[in-house]
């Protein structure tokens, strides 16, 4: 009877905000995964091809890759709000994920590139191929390989941090449930909820890229 009583705190409104939540998450990990991959790609081709862009580089990327993701959440936030131009939750989220997502990316597309040996890209040169024809024919297609599981990895956890992005006030999946904690009291169950969630969202992914990777593999 107690049972029944505690659980009868939470809504089917209730439901609904938890699946507000879980879509803001799937929004803000497709969006930012998409524009970081991106972003990433364009960054790591950079500082491979090139020494000046390389050093240029650098820092950026040992401070993003440094600095913990909730202070770069509230120092983007704060940055934005101290010149008068505050920006939404979402897009601080976006941008914070965005940036971090590329920088995580570029680390992965520089060791694929340096994957491929160079005696492939100088007999392509040899044949008479272009610099960006042996890009795309050569060096992409191997370094792929090589990258992919990698970023596979990389989506999950940018899929997880997105829990963060609550320090600037974004309800997101995880958030949402804490806000019915805080009303209910039900933490186990809507944590175990939120895993669940979690678990659908990312196991997929995890199986689908797979079946992409045995297929690069043996192309």
């Amino acid at each position: 009877m107690q049972m029944t009583m505690a659980y009868s705190d939470l809504q089917w409104t209730d439901v609904l905000f938890v699946l507000n939540g879980l879509w803001k998450t799937i929004l803000l990990t497709v969006l930012s995964g998409a524009i970081g991959t991106v972003l990433g790609t364009v960054l790591g081709w950079l500082r491979e091809d090139s020494k000046l862009a390389h050093h240029v580089l650098a820092l950026y990327v040992d401070l993003t890759r440094s600095i913990p993701l909730i202070i770069q959440f509230i120092l983007i936030n704060s940055a934005f709000a101290a010149f008068g131009s505050p920006l939404e939750p979402l897009q601080v989220g976006l941008m914070t994920l965005s940036l971090y997502m590329a920088v995580l990316t570029s680390e992965l597309v520089r060791s694929g590139l340096r994957s491929v040996r160079p005696e492939l890209k100088k007999a392509a040169r040899t044949l008479g191929m272009t610099y960006w024809q042996e890009l795309r024919l050569i060096s992409i297609p191997l370094a792929l390989r090589t990258v992919f599981p990698g970023w596979v990895g990389t989506l999950i956890g940018l899929t997880k941090d997105t829990a963060l992005v609550s320090v600037v006030g974004y309800i997101e999946l995880l958030r949402s449930a804490q806000i019915l904690i805080t009303r209910s009291n039900q933490a186990i169950l809507l944590l175990t909820m939120v895993g669940v969630a979690y678990f659908i969202i990312c196991y997929p992914i995890s199986r689908y890229s797979l079946v992409v990777e045995r297929k690069l593999n043996h192309d």
